[in-house]
């Protein structure tokens, strides 16, 4: 499968011009055989725009986001702020490419006092799907900085994860090592989807990449707006797991303390 990601700084506050944007990116990754488009974190409004982010959230995407999924061809991953009854959630939709939703996700890890102020966290894990022979799930921005929680999307059969983020500085060295770690330790791919730009006081490191599982960069835009694209493969995945056999050489016993940690730390 041919995997694409849009790297870019919107138009904050702008979620028709965001939209425009997806639309002609989509267009883009058609005439370049892409099957599957991912947007960074919170695409569809902007992540640091204030007070305005509430009443921006009332607006459903989705509809707009499946015509226009249906009508090149091409599955979307989108990031934007889900409205419900009890508040707001950070979440990631997957629309097929016949307009059909396939995963939905709220990010579980929230960061910073940004993330709080606005943001619910969700409670359930990645749901891991097959689509074009690919086992993929997703995770937004802070949740793949938790290697547990990677293991334990990997372990559930997922080869490709798709991370939409809004990954600002200081922190380049996660958008740049971190995540080449995390496919490596796991072997699979990743697809790690970053803002450019600023936001109010939020400045954006870039840096979008698809990494392999023997953690080579297939593709990486440092700074500015564009599209990577990459493909990835389930048989890469099965020789690479078996290569180097982490998932299989685990000794679970000896991480008891961990589970118990976590289970009488979370709320």
């Amino acid at each position: 499968m041919r995997i694409a990601g849009l790297q870019t700084a919107g138009t904050p506050g702008r979620v028709d011009a965001n939209l425009t944007e997806l639309g002609q990116a989509v267009v883009r990754a058609r005439q370049d055989n892409v099957q599957l488009l991912v947007t960074p974190e919170l695409f569809v409004t902007g992540y640091d725009i204030g007070e305005s982010l509430r009443d921006l959230a009332r607006f459903d995407p989705l509809p707009a986001i499946r015509a226009m999924a249906s009508a090149h061809g091409v599955a979307i991953l989108v990031g934007y702020a889900e409205h419900t009854e009890h508040g707001l959630y950070n979440a990631a939709t997957l629309i097929d490419a016949e307009g059909h939703t396939r995963l939905h996700y709220r990010k579980q890890h929230l960061f910073g006092a940004l993330d709080r102020a606005f943001f619910l966290s969700g409670s359930a894990p990645p749901e891991v799907i097959t689509y074009q022979g690919i086992r993929l799930a997703t995770m937004i921005c802070y949740d793949v900085e938790f290697p547990e929680y990677v293991r334990a999307t990997a372990l559930a059969g997922c080869e490709l994860l798709l991370v939409p983020t809004a990954q600002m500085e200081p922190f380049t060295f996660v958008a740049r090592e971190v995540i080449r770690a995390r496919a490596w330790e796991n072997q699979i791919y990743i697809a790690y989807i970053n803002h450019d730009g600023q936001e109010g006081q939020t400045r954006y490191v870039g840096n979008s990449q698809i990494v392999a599982p023997d953690a080579s960069v297939l593709a990486r835009i440092e700074q500015g707006t564009g599209l990577i694209t990459a493909d990835v493969s389930a048989q890469v995945v099965t020789r690479a797991q078996h290569a180097n056999p982490y998932l299989q050489d685990r000794r679970p016993a000896s991480y008891q303390s961990l589970v118990a940690v976590f289970e009488k730390d979370t709320p």
